[in-house]
């Protein structure tokens, strides 16, 4: 989810952990579609499980007070299309004043956000080096990523992430993102977003905690202070196959079962 928030421009972070070192263009390359290629079956193996997302955005005002609480708490699967299923467990009335939050923001945090590239945009996206870091025990390339045409939002839907990667360097993976979806318009703005994922059933890196801290800047001068804590957890394995309609409305035809691992 990604609400109506202006971010300002992609903070970089301290570089004193970077270690910079020069990869070719083509072992970039081979990175990034290694990287691509593990992107999708991430994805679809994620239609095979369900999982809870608790996505909690605040605005905070002077002092740090928090004026406006949007708090939505749902059950979760993805179909094999994109398609997503939602059933909601908690959702008290939305207190935000200052901004609201939009279907935009409800896509981007079930695709943009937690995931950052999608496989079949790779090609559509530039890709600098920067260096390597370490995180905990591993040791990770770092990329700055950004679309090379961003979409009109007056001609299409798509959306693209712009920011940077954490990769793990022996399996070539995305353990960590920090950046934002685009494109914005003059209404609706998104946040800088940081997303780290956990390993899960010991072969898949799937999103477990987002978090934003921004200030939203508007067309007419407003500037919101946005505060935002997305979960995603109790992975299992086991969906069924339904869509959502505009107004959350689950609609099930026949499950399709989904088969035992051997």
């Amino acid at each position: 989810m990604v609400l109506c928030f202006a971010a300002g421009a992609y903070s970089q972070g301290s570089e004193s952990k970077i270690v910079k070192n020069n990869l070719s263009p083509g072992e970039i390359d081979r990175i990034i579609k290694k990287v691509a290629a593990n992107e999708g079956d991430f994805r679809s193996a994620l239609t095979d499980y369900v999982f809870t997302r608790d996505a909690i955005v605040s605005s905070v005002g002077m002092g740090g007070n928090i004026t406006g609480v949007y708090h939505r708490q749902s059950f979760m699967t993805l179909n094999q299309d994109g398609s997503r299923f939602e059933k909601i467990l908690f959702f008290p009335v939305p207190s935000l004043t200052d901004f609201a939050v939009t279907p935009e923001d409800l896509e981007d945090l079930g695709g943009v956000n937690p995931f950052a590239l999608e496989p079949s945009m790779a090609g559509q996206y530039n890709y600098s080096y920067v260096g390597m870091e370490k995180i905990d025990e591993l040791d990770l390339y770092i990329f700055d990523v950004t679309p090379k045409v961003i979409p009109d939002p007056k001609k299409s839907k798509l959306r693209m992430f712009t920011g940077r990667i954490w990769v793990d360097k022996d399996e070539l993976m995305i353990v960590k993102s920090k950046g934002k979806a685009v494109p914005e318009t003059k209404q609706n703005k998104f946040p800088i977003v940081e997303t780290y994922r956990e390993n899960i059933d010991g072969k898949y890196w799937f999103p477990t905690y987002v978090y934003a801290d921004d200030h939203l800047v508007f067309e007419n001068g407003q500037v919101a202070h946005i505060r935002m804590k997305v979960t995603y957890k109790d992975y299992k394995l086991g969906r069924s196959e339904v869509r959502i309609l505009d107004d959350d409305t689950p609609v099930k035809p026949t499950p399709t079962p989904t088969p035992k691992k051997p």
